[in-house]
């Protein structure tokens, strides 16, 4: 009975598609629009995670989210190394700069000061240059995207000069770090010099970066530095989420995204719904002929229900791939770089379309369980 139920679905074969397609259009917009969302709050966190994801972010206790910095006082370093359980603890300077190429192109940058001796927080990935001529006066290394931005149709080099506010510094390295949310370039410099480019303030430590001794968690390791020292401290993870919460709540992102898929998950129920709700009303007299052979009101009712899970699990199939595709295709654009469809995205789309399908379904299942078999002699 189960396999008549497949070949009753499959039998109009323009129907059968259309409902597949309609399921793999929602999947694929659902899919789509959640792990570009997810990729964009991702950026938002990238310079947490490239500079020290391992480590205590000690800030301002008014500091909400990376990408605002109410500098430190100078003795607060001090304050910090003080605390128990802190191996070892340095500044890192945050601001944007202007930067101008001999070219006259210019853009605003991030500019990341790292701790003159240790350079702790030096990119991952370097494509050019070596991390530690970064301790010459005036370098600094910058992001290959960023760099194709000031010197557009040049092949990547080092050795050229940018003006950050200014002053003249030289490249001599370029790193490859994740992007981050604003596509701006990333420059890292000495603590030292990163103050003089922007200019000297009474205060320039933006954060300081504390690393636990052997044995003392990040969370025991903030606590005590915050009850030491008045200071907000937190494990890297936790402030990422803590800016990943400040964007949600404070910008039309996920609005934007979320409209998007609430229609893609109307129109795929609308489109799917009307379509196989006709497909069981042009067959409710084979349906009523079984019922009439002695087919029980259950039996119809999973035949009905196999044929959505059918469909479901195709259509799923189908999106999903589409989307892979989309990213795997899309993947060496530089505003699209690391957008990725991750397995949360595939479970918990699938299992919205599911649900969505077999709600769907049930209206069939309703009108199935009321046909009577006496229709089978009508016309």
């Amino acid at each position: 009975m189960y396999r008549l139920a497949l070949t009753m679905l499959t039998a109009d074969r323009a129907k059968f598609f259309a409902l597949v397609f309609a399921v793999a259009s929602c999947v694929f917009l659902i899919a789509q629009q959640v792990s570009i969302f997810a990729g964009l709050m991702n950026r938002t966190t990238s310079q947490i995670k490239d500079v020290g994801y391992d480590k205590v972010w000690v800030m301002h206790p008014q500091t909400i989210y990376v990408d605002e910095v109410k500098p430190l006082a100078d003795q607060d370093l001090e304050r910090v190394r003080g605390v128990a359980g802190v191996q070892s603890a340095v500044r890192l300077f945050k601001a944007f700069a202007r930067v101008t190429a001999p070219n006259g192109n210019f853009r605003l940058g991030i500019l990341l000061g790292l701790d003159d001796a240790t350079l702790t927080g030096v990119p991952g990935e370097m494509l050019l240059g070596d991390v530690r001529d970064l301790r010459q006066p005036d370098a600094l290394i910058i992001d290959d995207q960023g760099f194709r931005s000031l010197f557009p149709g040049r092949p990547l080099a080092l050795g050229g000069t940018l003006e950050l506010n200014d002053r003249k510094a030289r490249i001599v390295g370029i790193c490859k770090p994740r992007p981050p949310f604003q596509t701006f370039p990333v420059i890292y410099s000495k603590f030292s010099d990163a103050a003089g480019y922007i200019g000297r303030e009474r205060r320039s430590t933006g954060f300081v970066l504390a690393t636990p001794t052997p044995g003392v968690s990040l969370e025991s390791l903030s606590a005590n530095i915050s009850a030491a020292t008045g200071l907000k401290a937190m494990p890297a993870a936790r402030f990422a989420w803590a800016t990943i919460w400040y964007y949600i709540g404070n910008t039309g992102i996920p609005v934007n995204f979320g409209l998007t898929i609430t229609v893609a998950i109307i129109v795929g129920a609308i489109i799917t719904g009307q379509t196989f709700y006709l497909f069981v009303l042009e067959n409710l007299k084979p349906l009523a002929a079984l019922k009439a052979i002695g087919a029980a009101d259950g039996l119809l009712s999973r035949m009905i229900l196999l044929q959505a899970g059918y469909v479901a699990a195709l259509g799923i199939g189908i999106g999903i791939g589409l989307t892979a595709f989309f990213f795997e295709a899309t993947g060496d654009i530089p505003h699209l770089r690391l957008f990725l469809l991750h397995w949360p995205t595939v479970v918990g789309t699938s299992a919205l379309v599911f649900t969505i399908t077999f709600l769907v379904s049930t209206f069939a299942v309703r009108q199935v369980t009321r046909v009577e078999p006496g229709i089978v002699f009508k016309g």
